[in-house]
């Protein structure tokens, strides 16, 4: 079934029950909806041109090129599953030959195993990518990689070109840039969601700096098309973009709120506002101390962003706040701006 008309299904169910409480959420604006997706057959096929096709069931998506005798898959997202392969066999009977891994998780390369043999397919990946899966054995779903790169590798199949670039760790280590220069189609999975704030936590980020920075480097690509992994409509260079300015701003806001913790007369005073919460907590738990005084960041964060990007990108309601408590602890952590907590001259 369907991921999404399941999980609506099971929402529904549980709005049903009598102690289960469901948040409601701002309607979903006609530019972050995209096309739907029609159940049957629960995906979505977007031809680019030139043998190359995404994929999507509205929450995840995959892409695969269609070579002179064989075919190039890039993820393998479980949500799909076989609905992958269906995509393929309503195009071409041509076997899949290679499997690209834009990265480790599961939720985007868990059903590599539907793809055929392992025997009779390479499967690419970054080399960290494959130290990963070693380290979390899957193999009979997630197949080990065949072959995997240092910085950079072209995957020539046929009359079908995939440049492989790592350009260092954002969402994860080992996440690479996947790029059609024929067609004009760039992938990083789990940066930018065309239309959307990322999911939960800037998509569980393991590197915030590589993350901001990740938008830099795609624009350095001459490309019309780009998939983020997610959600149900590729995206164009404008979207990255639009996801740059936000992470800019969410970056910037952090800063300013830590700034403000420290000044002795602002509205984020430790003096004037935090002090007072604390007063109220046991002084000898340290976590309830600090944790009170990022909650009171994030507020601050979350409310800016949302003023100025509710109108822009959907979900400022939904994953807002983990945002902000990821971008205030990466710029603690990170980028070394400790506000009230760094070394004084007192």
């Amino acid at each position: 079934m369907l991921l999404l008309t399941f999980l609506q299904l099971a929402i529904h169910s549980m709005a049903s029950g009598a102690t289960i409480a469901v948040s409601s959420f701002a309607q979903v604006p006609t530019t972050a909806a995209g096309p739907p997706v029609q159940t049957p057959p629960a995906y979505r096929v977007q031809p680019f041109g030139d043998g190359a096709y995404l994929v999507t069931d509205g929450i995840y998506q995959g892409l695969f090129f269609v070579a002179c005798e064989s075919v190039i898959m890039v993820d393998a997202p479980p949500s799909i599953g076989e609905n992958m392969v269906r995509a393929v066999r309503n195009i071409t009977t041509k076997p899949i030959s290679h499997v690209v891994y834009s990265h480790h998780h599961a939720d985007h390369i868990g059903g590599a195993y539907l793809y055929g043999p392992p025997m009779n397919i390479t499967f690419i990946a970054h080399r960290i990518t494959a130290e990963q899966l070693a380290l979390s054995p899957d193999y009979d779903h997630r197949p080990a990689p065949t072959v995997t790169f240092e910085s950079s590798m072209s995957l020539e199949v046929g009359n079908q070109t995939l440049r492989l670039d790592y350009h260092g760790p954002n969402h994860e280590p080992g996440n690479i840039f996947i790029y059609a220069p024929s067609q004009k189609i760039l992938m990083l999975v789990d940066v930018v969601y065309p239309g959307w704030i990322p999911f939960n936590a800037l998509g569980e980020v393991q590197s915030v700096p590589g993350y901001i920075r990740a938008h830099d480097q795609l624009l350095t690509y001459d490309f019309e098309h780009f998939v983020g992994g997610h959600l149900n409509r590729a995206g164009t260079r404008q979207d990255v973009i639009i996801s740059q300015e936000y992470v800019h701003d969410l970056y910037e806001t952090a800063v300013s709120a830590i700034g403000m913790s420290a000044e002795a007369n602002s509205s984020l005073s430790v003096a004037s506002v935090i002090e007072p919460s604390v007063e109220k907590l046991d002084l000898n738990n340290p976590w309830a101390l600090f944790d009170t005084y990022i909650d009171i960041l994030a507020d601050y964060v979350t409310k800016n962003l949302a003023d100025r990007w509710s109108d822009r990108l959907y979900g400022t309601d939904v994953y807002g706040r983990s945002h902000a408590m990821a971008m205030l602890e990466s710029v603690r952590i990170d980028f070394g701006i400790l506000g009230p907590f760094g070394v004084t001259n007192a």
